[in-house]
């Protein structure tokens, strides 16, 4: 045999089949590079919807007035994040199996629930919303 015949090497056709095997591998890696990459833009836009909604509900009787019926709106200061804040006066329902109105207690006090909603147009161009409630004690007006 002759030295060039012992030679080893690759065929075209061993090329051709490793860089398709190699395109299909990243192809895959930077989908999922990507998918990974949105999904952290949403769960920041998230958190910061949260921090928004939390700090609004913190207001409610320190910087804001408690008094009820009351709906307050707003913008973030990038104005990406929409807010509004709901202030009920709150009545538990009677229990099951009893009749007519529950028994209130004679108190200076009563309770509110207070509803914070946040809405934001997401990294996907879909409209994103969050909801926080707490019920707190003021003042009865």
């Amino acid at each position: 045999m002759s030295a060039r015949a012992q030679q080893g090497g690759f065929t075209l056709l061993e090329v051709v089949v490793a860089f398709v095997l190699l395109a299909l591998t990243l192809v895959t890696v930077f989908q999922i590079f990507s998918t990974g990459l949105a999904r952290a833009g949403e769960l920041d836009e998230h958190s910061r919807a949260l921090v928004l909604a939390q700090s609004r509900l913190a207001t409610v009787g320190l910087e804001e007035k408690l008094e009820g019926p009351s709906e307050k709106r707003g913008e973030s200061e990038d104005r990406k994040y929409r807010w509004s804040l709901t202030v009920q006066p709150y009545e538990e329902a009677p229990e099951p199996g009893t009749t007519g109105q529950p028994v209130q207690p004679m108190s200076s006090l009563q309770m509110y629930r207070v509803d914070a909603l946040v809405t934001w147009d997401g990294s996907d161009g879909r409209t994103r919303n969050l909801r926080l409630s707490t019920l707190t004690l003021g003042a009865k007006l």
